[in-house]
């Protein structure tokens, strides 16, 4: 998110209107601005972007100076420097401004150390400040720096980190917020960092145990197809000139060959075109729901993928339930957090707005969703009963995590079994279709 500042005059009182909105780009901030001008009755008449600009200048004590500073524009920037007796000031915009995202490990690390700190009772904005000059990255530097100077304008504090959910994430940034109105900071950005730790484990792991057996998987295919395509022809054909006739599979496969010889142009286009266009309708909103819908009903991983979804929407709900009221923030939070769009779709479609028209309870609610396994249900009816529902969810949380971690050391070896299997059964008939060469007998000359 960026800072758009517009500046405009009230229609009525020529009265001068200044103020900042926050968007994505240009275009997004222009249509903010338009709602403000319909609501407030007045002209925009420029609309500036923040931006980085690099400083150069004399201190008071006659030393050289340099930096680089956000700022709307290079005179403005330029009247602060003058109000700090700065003296010989070249300001100039920063040309290339490329925020790289910062390694996911540096952002874990400010969280962590930021609940170690907060737990010693350090006050948070000299915890801001330490980070930001240790941490070597400059986008998170520059962000931490941001960040303390907002809060110490006044603005609140979700309006802050939500402003940098591309960089910590919408689930991060809405808990920083969160924490930094909340009277326990230390426990939230404890829970929060182990949350993202978990979730980047799974996805990793996860990615671990696929990515070597489709490697492998794709190595056999073209392996054979070179083979069958290539080589075998080969090796075949000068029995076919001398007339000899071949054993049944030795000549299925030469047809095979042959057939692949002359097609393979359009059996490429066959197989990539699906691919290719599949993967693209999975990129559109519609096509990603139906990819989270599915990605559930896929032998094995499915069901971890599921469970996994449970057990982060239920870490996200205990660590921010509160138990008062409907909760309906609360629910809507930790669906958008549980990584699953199907899954946060429905609850959002179906639970929460059975809870606010039909005034139903919250785990009918969650029910109705259907995205909820019967233990879940189960449980939470267990701890309505004795009034511990947060409670109840963190058990639920601790529950999956545990089974979903036994599970995945169990798919990890059948997925490995399923590979040598597949990689015996291509070896095995790689074996037959050579050895059988060797029992083509040619014909006796002069019979």
């Amino acid at each position: 998110m960026k800072d758009f500042r517009y500046t405009g005059t009230k229609n009525d009182s020529k009265q001068r209107v200044r103020g900042v909105v926050l968007a994505k780009n240009l275009s997004s901030a222009k249509k903010q601005i338009v709602k403000l001008e319909t609501d407030n009755n007045f002209t925009t008449e420029k609309i500036e972007k923040k931006r980085i600009f690099l400083y150069k200048g004399i201190s008071s004590g006659g030393s050289k100076i340099k930096g680089e500073q956000e700022a709307f524009s290079k005179e403005e920037l330029q009247r602060v420097l003058e109000n700090l007796n700065i003296t010989n000031i070249k300001v100039e915009p920063m040309l290339l401004d490329i925020k790289l995202k910062p390694p996911f490990a540096d952002i874990v690390m400010f969280i962590s150390l930021s609940s170690d700190m907060l737990k010693e009772n350090m006050r948070y904005d000299e915890i801001l400040k330490i980070l930001s000059m240790d941490t070597q990255n400059k986008t998170l530097k520059r962000t931490l720096k941001n960040v303390s100077k907002d809060l110490k304008q006044g603005m609140d504090g979700g309006t802050v980190f939500m402003k940098y959910s591309d960089l910590f994430g919408k689930f991060a940034s809405y808990m920083l917020g969160l924490a930094s109105k909340s009277g326990n900071m230390a426990q939230i950005y404890d829970n929060t960092a182990k949350y993202i730790n978990r979730q980047q484990d799974f996805k990793r792991n996860l990615r671990q145990a696929l990515v070597m057996p489709i490697v492998t998987l794709v190595a056999i295919i073209l392996a054979v197809a070179y083979y069958v395509g290539v080589l075998f022809p080969e090796i075949t054909e000068m029995f076919v000139q001398f007339n000899i006739e071949l054993p049944p599979m030795t000549a299925a496969t030469l047809k095979v060959s042959y057939f692949l010889q002359d097609n393979w142009f359009i059996l490429l286009f066959l197989f990539f075109t699906p691919i290719i266009a599949v993967g693209y309708w999975f990129s559109t909103p519609t096509g990603r729901l139906k990819k989270d819908q599915l990605i559930f009903k896929v032998p094995m991983v499915g069901p971890l993928l599921h469970k996994m979804a449970i057990e982060i929407f239920f870490r996200v709900f205990s660590t921010i339930y509160t138990g008062a009221g409907n909760n309906m923030e609360v629910i809507q939070i930790s669906a958008e957090a549980c990584g699953n769009s199907y899954m946060e779709k429905q609850i959002k479609d179906i639970s929460i707005p059975k809870m606010l028209r039909e005034g139903a309870g919250l785990i009918d609610s969650l029910e109705k969703s259907g995205v909820f396994t019967e233990t879940v249900i189960s449980r939470l009816n267990s701890g309505a009963a004795t009034g511990s529902v947060k409670r109840s969810a963190e058990q639920i949380a601790l529950y999956y995590e545990k089974e979903t971690a036994y599970k995945f050391k169990s798919i990890v070896s059948s997925i490995d079994v399923i590979t040598a299997s597949v990689i015996m059964i291509v070896m095995t008939f790689l074996i037959i279709v050579s050895s059988e060469t060797a029992f083509i007998k040619p014909p006796t000359p002069g019979m």
